[in-house]
C-alpha cells in the first residue's frame, strides 16, 4: 500500500471489547482505500488479536474469518473442574495465582491455529505492542517480543474465568484492567496521529453461573476504568488523538461472531466519519 502519511507516523490502537473489536477491520478498510499506512499497531485484551491481524498484514476479510473461527462461546464450555475443588479445600487442591474457572486448553489451541504456535513478533509487517497486566504487582506491561501466541493469551485472561498466563518469565492477566485503551503506549512511542478504537463492554442480562458472575465483575471494573481514562484523554486535549467509540443500534454479547458484518460495517462509518479530520492532520489533499 503506498503510503500517504508523508513523514507522520499512524498508530492504531484497539481497546478491550472481546468480538466488537472486529470493527477494527473497517477502519483498516478505509485507511487501505485511502493509502494511509498504520505504522504502530496496539492492542489489548480483545483488541490484541485484531492487532495481531494487522500487524501480520491481513486484509480486513481474512481477519474476519480467523476470528469467526477463533473467538467462539465453545472456549467457554469446558469448566476446570479442579478450580472449584481449589476453592473449596485450597490447602489440599494447592489453590495459587494460576486460578481460573475455565480450561484453557480450547483457547490455546484456537490461537495457534489462527496464528501459529512458532510466529512471534519479529513475523510481523508492522510494529505491534499487546497491552497485559502484571497479576503480582497489577502494573501494566507492555510486550514487543517474544511468542504471540503466549502474549495474547495472557493479555486476554480475563479474571476468574481464564487463569493468568506466564509471559516472558512474569505472570500475566487481562490487558484491560490496566487500560482498556491503551494510547499511552502510542504516545510514548511517539507516534503523530493516533486512533484510538474503544468500547463499552455490556452487562450480563442474567447472573446464574460463576462464569457470568467473573464477566460482570470484569465489566464494571473495565467499562469504569474506560470512562475515567477517557475523560483524562479528552481533558488532557492532545489533538492528533481521533477516537472512535462506533455506535451499535444491537446489542452485541462477547461471543456474536455471526454480527462481525454487521460491526465491521460501524467500524467502517465511524471511521468515515473521521476521514476528514485524519486527513487533514496528515496534510493529505482530498481525492477530486
Amino acid at each position: 500500500m503506498a503510503s500517504a502519511n508523508s513523514a507522520k507516523r499512524v498508530a492504531l490502537v484497539i481497546g478491550a471489547g472481546s468480538i466488537k473489536c472486529v470493527a477494527s477491520l473497517g477502519i483498516l478498510k478505509v485507511l487501505e482505500r485511502e493509502g494511509i499506512n498504520i505504522d504502530l499497531v496496539v492492542g489489548c485484551s480483545g483488541g490484541s488479536m485484531y492487532a495481531t491481524c494487522i500487524a501480520l498484514g491481513w486484509d480486513a476479510q481474512v481477519a474476519e474469518q480467523v476470528s469467526r473461527n477463533l473467538w467462539t462461546r465453545e472456549i467457554t464450555q469446558q469448566r476446570n473442574r479442579k478450580a472449584i475443588l481449589q476453592v473449596l479445600l485450597p490447602k489440599l487442591f494447592g489453590f495459587d495465582g494460576r486460578f481460573g474457572l475455565l480450561d484453557d486448553r480450547q483457547i490455546m489451541a484456537r490461537l495457534k491455529e489462527a496464528f501459529g504456535a512458532q510466529t512471534t513478533f519479529a513475523d510481523t509487517k508492522i510494529p505491534l505492542r499487546i497491552v497485559t497486566t502484571d497479576f503480582l504487582s497489577g502494573e501494566q506491561v507492555v510486550v514487543g517480543a517474544g511468542n504471540l501466541v503466549e502474549v495474547i493469551r495472557g493479555s486476554i485472561a480475563i479474571p476468574f474465568v481464564f487463569k493468568p498466563s506466564p509471559v516472558n518469565g512474569r505472570l500475566m492477566i487481562d490487558g484491560g484492567l490496566a487500560d482498556p485503551m491503551p494510547v499511552d503506549v502510542a504516545i510514548k512511542e511517539g507516534t503523530d496521529v493516533i486512533i484510538a478504537l474503544g468500547f463499552e463492554s455490556p452487562v450480563q442480562r442474567r447472573i446464574d453461573s460463576v462464569v457470568r458472575f467473573a464477566f460482570q465483575v470484569t465489566t464494571i471494573m473495565t467499562n469504569n476504568l474506560f470512562k475515567s481514562n477517557f475523560a483524562f484523554h479528552n481533558l488532557a486535549h492532545h489533538t492528533e488523538i481521533i477516537t472512535i467509540i462506533p455506535e451499535f443500534e444491537e446489542r452485541i454479547s462477547a461471543f456474536d461472531t455471526a454480527k462481525a458484518p454487521y460491526l465491521i460495517e460501524k467500524g467502517e462509518q465511524a471511521m468515515e466519519e473521521q476521514l476528514p479530520y485524519l486527513q487533514q492532520l496528515l496534510a493529505i489533499t482530498e481525492k477530486a
